[in-house]
């Protein structure tokens, strides 16, 4: 049988990222086929291996985000510890890391350091505010990001205060960020010869997923306000009443406007209507033209709107839970989304598909998360070539 090919395969990653942002880089580039290698603390490990759930004492949490990973640990504040630190960027293409900006400087082994022992390395970094610029030195989470980035403004019913989105939005845009920055700095290094930092900051990729938010501001002098569900562009483009529940009714155009009336709705008077009669019209009518549209969808259940809408053409779907998409024949077996993998503590269990399909190397999740120092031997002994002793008495001065 022919060797299937990854994307990544010959890419070497030193992985010293924690909790969210960093490790959902690494693992999208893990899926890829990158040699990934996470570096953790010794007797410690990653933060989020103390976050729930829990199962046979290991963190579910942290498994999701570390398949496809080699793990070991290393105490970088030990001289020992820097030294082999060196040793393995010799051998890497890139490293990652989400401390604070400064941290690996003073631990002496900073970007100014690895290039002198490795000039094609590839150094990325994300962290709260990049950096570089006046608040660089803060500490920032994922909520930190989504507040000053601007998300939480725009986020909740109308008339509510700020809103967190429901997940780790900063920390995800941020690791997304990252593994298109080290890709173009792989792709980079072809043309300059060397390779070269990478700095994401989770406020900016934050912002940058506002962008009609602002120029909405920048062009009317108008703050955006929190809308609900409903979209400050178009209209209808919201969600709606059923019987039964919620759903999603999207007609981001005029023609498909004028066919949700006539052919879904039936109310064909709603595009002579000069109240709906344009785009700008309806979004700023929109909660009165919404009590039209409700006056329909509420004879009917969700899954009787949404065939109707689809039938002809409607941009429309179900407001689902989290037991529906798994069950969803589509996203979860088609799309691949959920993937089974065998963890040697925790057992059968599933973790996130990767959402970037490359049709002729496509991601997948070869071995689950490690545990702590499980690749301890394979790295120091097979990649580094120390013998067994040596191994015992780097444990045993607490090394690794």
């Amino acid at each position: 049988m022919e060797k299937k090919i990854r994307a990544l395969e010959n890419l070497k990653v030193l992985d010293l990222t924690r909790v969210v942002a960093g490790p959902y880089c690494t693992a999208i580039l893990g899926d890829m086929g990158a040699k990934v290698i996470k570096i953790e603390i010794p007797g410690k490990g990653d933060d989020s291996r103390a976050y729930d759930p829990h199962v046979n004492g290991e963190s579910v949490y942290f498994a999701n985000l570390n398949r496809n990973k080699i793990g070991i640990t290393l105490n970088l504040k030990h001289p020992k510890g820097k030294e082999i630190f060196l040793q393995l960027v010799k051998k890497a293409d890139v490293v990652v890391e989400n401390f604070r900006p400064g941290v690996m400087d003073k631990l002496g082994i900073g970007y100014d350091v690895l290039k002198e022992v490795n000039d094609q390395i590839i150094y990325a970094a994300v962290s709260g505010f990049g950096s570089y610029g006046p608040y660089s030195q803060r500490p920032g989470y994922d909520i930190i990001s989504q507040a000053m980035g601007g998300l939480m403004s725009v986020t909740g019913p109308e008339g509510s205060p700020p809103t967190r989105s429901g997940n780790a939005m900063g920390d995800i845009l941020g690791g997304m960020n990252l593994a298109i920055g080290i890709l173009a700095a792989v792709n980079a290094r072809h043309l300059i010869g060397h390779g070269q930092r990478v700095d994401v900051s989770l406020v900016d990729s934050v912002v940058a997923s506002l962008e009609n938010a602002f120029e909405r501001y920048l062009y009317s002098g108008m703050l955006p306000k929190r809308m609900g569900n409903s979209y400050a562009s178009i209209a209808p483009y919201d969600s709606y009443r059923a019987k039964d529940g919620y759903v999603i009714i999207a007609c981001g155009n005029q023609k498909l406007y004028e066919k949700f009336c006539t052919e879904v709705i039936h109310m064909p008077e709603m595009i002579t209507d000069k109240r709906f009669a344009t785009i700008p019209l309806r979004v700023k009518n929109n909660k009165i033209q919404k009590q039209y549209i409700e006056s329909w969808t509420t004879k009917h259940t969700v899954d009787e709107v949404v065939d109707l809408a689809l039938s002809k053409g409607i941009p429309a779907g179900p407001i689902y839970d989290l037991k529906q998409i798994i069950e969803d024949e589509h996203i979860s077996k088609a799309r691949e989304m959920f993937l089974d993998v065998d963890h040697p503590v925790i057992g059968k269990m599933k973790v996130n598909g990767n959402p970037i399909k490359l049709m002729d190397t496509m991601p997948d999740v070869q071995m689950p998360a490690p545990t702590l120092g499980q690749d301890n031997d394979y790295v120091y002994g097979e990649i580094l070539k120390m013998s067994k002793q040596e191994i015992k008495d780097l444990s045993k001065n607490g090394v690794i």
